[in-house]
């Protein structure tokens, strides 16, 4: 078996991103290919050549806890990356599948009921399951409010509306591959990255880093074509129930640009569905005659 595998496309990425000098060890003249060498990092995790080759290549299909644990040391990997690199070693029917659970209606009540926060609920490819009003504002210039990951690398609003796009484009990347290591033969998530692949070659080359990183509490810098620059704060939360969904929630610091850029939305959003009603009462009223 190749090392095309998705536990072996990983090992060899993140040797590859790392020098001798990062773990330790002489250069040792002019090298092949780039990063560590299988040998040496074998002989960082403590086991022999071959039994490492075996592991990147698929022909180990147990290592113990262990050695995973050692080999993710000598790869210098940060706790998630370990845990993703943990699932990728486990056997088809041990993964949690990422399938697209139906979404509650409780949930969709529940973002519906918070005026002043844009919140949306995403499925594993980064697809927007829902939204409320707010966050379909919030993603109004966008040609649709759809998957992540197709506004950041193939809608021409991206580049605009993601004040730091490069690192936008990173955590989005990394955020698809932490999905990727829960069910690596996910139809969903292969046609988006065949798809983006394609058409991106910033994407392409991401994709390849095999980084890893999941959706947690951070700041984000925006641009909205209508209200200007946009600072916020959001928040990731797993649900229960459908461990493969993710509800986003953005918040604004009280009393900033931002907050008032959220509550003109809700007034307009106010607005808007009291003229709806307005018309459904006339188109109802009787005849008069």
């Amino acid at each position: 078996m190749s090392d095309t595998t998705p536990l072996g496309a990983f090992l060899r990425a993140r040797r590859e991103a790392l020098t001798p000098q990062d773990v330790g060890l002489p250069a040792g003249g002019r090298r092949r290919v780039p990063g560590l060498r299988r040998e040496e990092v074998a002989l960082l995790a403590g086991v022999s050549a071959d039994y490492y080759m075996r592991i990147e290549q698929g022909r180990e299909n147990s290592p113990s806890p262990q050695v995973i644990d050692a080999v993710a040391q000598a790869l210098r990997l940060d706790d998630e990356a370990t845990d993703h690199l943990r699932r990728l070693t486990l056997g088809r029917r041990e993964r949690r599948g990422s399938g697209q659970a139906d979404v509650s209606p409780q949930l969709l009540q529940l973002m519906d009921s918070w005026p002043h926060a844009p919140a949306f609920l995403l499925g594993p490819a980064l697809d927007v399951l829902a939204g409320n009003a707010l966050a379909t504002a919030l993603h109004s210039g966008f040609e649709r409010f759809d998957n992540l990951a197709r506004m950041v690398f193939a809608d021409p609003a991206g580049r605009d509306f993601y004040r730091d796009w490069d690192r936008a484009a990173q955590s989005c990347v990394a955020e698809l591959r932490a999905a990727y290591g829960y069910d690596p033969e996910s139809p969903r998530i292969a046609e988006v990255v065949e798809t983006l692949s394609a058409s991106s070659g910033e994407f392409a080359e991401l994709w390849a880093r095999h980084e890893v990183k999941s959706k947690s509490q951070e700041g984000k810098n925006l641009r909205h074509p209508q209200v200007g620059d946009l600072e916020i704060q959001f928040s990731a939360f797993t649900v229960n129930g459908a461990p493969h969904q993710q509800l986003v929630v953005y918040q604004a610091e009280p009393a900033s640009p931002t907050a008032d850029a959220f509550a003109l939305w809700h007034s307009l959003a106010g607005k808007a569905a009291a003229a709806d009603r307005d018309m459904t009462q006339q188109d109802l009223a009787p005849t008069q005659k």
